[in-house]
């Protein structure tokens, strides 16, 4: 069965500069849990700067993993998703990247 590898890039503060309740981590990670049985949340910030609409942003991130497999219905969810996060952390734009993996 082929996977594919998903990493969700979720803010920890709000565009305005207010702190995320810790709450819609939580929300966020059972939903993976009860959608896909797993999660993986790495450790540390991860620091990023993008610039939009003439704004400067500089975001710390929490990074997610999820390995599912690698089938339109894993991706129809995680697109869906997507919109859900946006919604819930107030977002102009969440990365969610996608790749093939081999499990040895």
């Amino acid at each position: 069965m082929r996977k594919k590898r998903y990493e969700m890039l979720l803010p920890l503060k709000f565009n305005d500069g207010s702190a995320v309740d810790p709450e819609l981590f939580e929300q966020t990670r059972e939903e993976l849990i009860a959608q896909f049985g797993a999660i993986a949340v790495q450790p540390g910030i991860v620091h990023g700067v993008w610039i939009h609409q003439g704004i400067r942003y500089e975001d710390e991130l929490l990074r997610l993993v999820i390995d599912v497999e690698d089938s339109p219905e894993s991706q129809r969810f995680l697109v869906s998703f997507k919109a859900v996060l946006l919604e819930r952390f107030q977002q102009i734009e969440i990365y969610i990247a996608s790749y093939p993996i081999e499990l040895l």
